[in-house]
C-alpha cells in the first residue's frame, strides 16, 4: 500500500471548498421525534414516550447534499418532490444550506417522501413512511433531465442516490448518464439498480448487502466478494468499485491492480442511520480535489466514524474529520 502522507490528505480536505457536486435521486424530509420512555400504556402493551422536541432533516439524496455542504464542498441536487408542505420543507431546507432548490421537480398528486421517526433514550422505537415508490411519469423525467443538463456546466463530478422510490427510473438512469459522459463529468453511484445502465460512471459504491443483490451471489469469504465484483464490472465497463464493509472499513478494486482493504479505526456506534451518504460525498470531494481512491477512502472512513457517534440522520464536518484522520491513517496503514 502507498505511504499516506497526512499533510497531503488535510491539503485535500481544504480543496472540498473548490469543488461542486451534482447529486441525482431521491430526495425525502427525515423527520424525528425524540422522547424518553417512563411507563407502559394501559392501552396495549407499548411504550408511552414522552416527546420532548421535534427536528427535520433532509435525508436520502438530501442528506448526501448536507454532507457535501458540511465537508466545505458545494452542491446542485436535481430530484423530484410533491406539491405539498413537506415538498415545500424540503426546498427550505436547502436554502438554509445554501444550495438553489431549482433543481426540484414539483409532481402534483405524488406525495414527497416523508420518513417519521419515534427516538426514545438514543433507540429508535418505529418508523412511518409516508412515499409513492412507483416510477415518476415520462413528463416529470423529461423535466428532471433538463433540470440535470442546465446544472451540468456548473459541476465537477456527480452522484447518483438510489433509495429505489422511483425516481431514478431506467429512462432517467440512461438518459442523465447519456448527459453527464457527454460533458465528460465524473459519476458516483450508490447503486440499487441494474448497475448496465451506469455504465460510464467512474465509481461505484455498494455495500457488502447490494454487492450480493446485485451480483446475485453470496459472499461468505474474500474470494466471494473478487467474484461478485468481476460480474459487477463485467456490466459496467471500466469503473472503479469500492464496497463498503461496516466495521471492517473498505474494498478497493482499482483498474487492474489487486483489491486493497482499507480497515477504519474502532468506533463506538450509536447509529448506522446515513453513514452510506456520508462516505459517498467524503468519497466524491476527496476524487474531485485530487486524491487517489486510496486517499479518498481514509478521508471518507474518518468522515463515516463521524457519523457513526451520532443519533439520526447525521454529518460529518471538516473539523470532525481532520481530528479522526489520524486514527484512520494508522489502522490503513497497519492493515497493510
Amino acid at each position: 500500500m502507498t505511504k499516506l502522507d497526512p499533510a497531503h490528505l488535510d491539503g485535500l480536505l481544504g480543496r472540498f471548498a473548490d469543488c461542486t457536486l451534482l447529486v441525482i435521486g431521491d430526495v425525502m424530509l427525515d423527520e424525528y421525534l425524540w422522547g424518553d420512555v417512563e411507563r407502559i400504556s394501559p392501552e396495549a402493551p407499548v411504550p408511552v414516550v414522552h416527546v420532548a422536541r421535534e427536528s427535520l432533516a433532509l435525508g436520502g439524496a438530501g442528506n448526501v447534499v448536507r454532507n457535501v455542504r458540511a465537508l466545505g464542498g458545494r452542491c446542485r441536487l436535481c430530484a423530484v418532490v410533491g406539491d405539498d408542505a413537506v415538498g415545500r420543507q424540503v426546498a427550505g431546507l436547502l436554502k438554509d444550506l445554501d444550495v438553489d432548490p431549482e433543481g426540484l421537480v414539483v409532481v402534483p398528486d405524488r406525495p414527497t417522501t416523508r420518513k417519521t421517526r419515534l427516538v426514545a433514550r438514543s433507540q429508535q422505537l418505529v418508523r412511518f413512511d409516508h412515499e409513492d415508490e412507483n416510477e415518476i411519469a415520462l413528463p416529470a423525467a423529461r423535466e428532471l433531465l433538463h433540470r440535470i443538463q442546465d446544472a451540468l456546466p456548473d459541476v465537477d463530478g456527480a452522484v447518483f442516490e438510489d433509495y429505489a422510490k422511483g425516481v431514478l427510473s431506467d429512462y432517467v438512469i440512461r438518459s442523465a448518464m447519456d448527459l453527464l459522459n457527454g460533458a465528460e463529468v465524473p459519476t458516483a453511484v450508490d447503486p440499487k439498480h441494474e448497475l448496465a445502465l451506469y455504465r460510464g460512471a467512474s465509481l461505484v459504491k455498494p455495500n457488502l448487502r447490494e454487492a450480493e443483490a446485485l451480483a446475485g451471489i453470496r459472499i461468505r469469504s474474500d474470494q466471494d466478494l473478487v467474484r461478485a465484483v468481476g460480474i459487477l464490472r463485467e456490466r459496467l465497463g471500466a469503473c472503479d468499485v469500492v464496497v463498503t464493509r461496516g466495521s471492517e472499513g473498505m474494498t478497493l478494486f482499482e483498474g487492474d491492480a489487486p483489491p486493497v482493504d482499507v480497515h477504519t479505526a474502532a468506533r463506538e456506534v450509536f447509529d448506522v442511520q446515513g453513514a452510506g451518504d456520508t462516505t459517498i460525498a467524503a468519497l466524491s470531494l476527496a476524487l474531485r480535489a485530487g486524491g487517489s481512491l486510496l486517499e479518498a477512502a481514509v478521508i471518507a472512513n474518518a468522515a463515516a466514524g463521524a457519523v457513526l457517534g451520532k443519533v439520526g440522520t447525521a454529518t460529518a464536518s471538516l473539523d470532525e474529520v481532520r481530528a479522526l484522520l489520524p486514527a484512520a491513517i494508522e489502522a490503513a496503514q497497519e492493515i497493510a
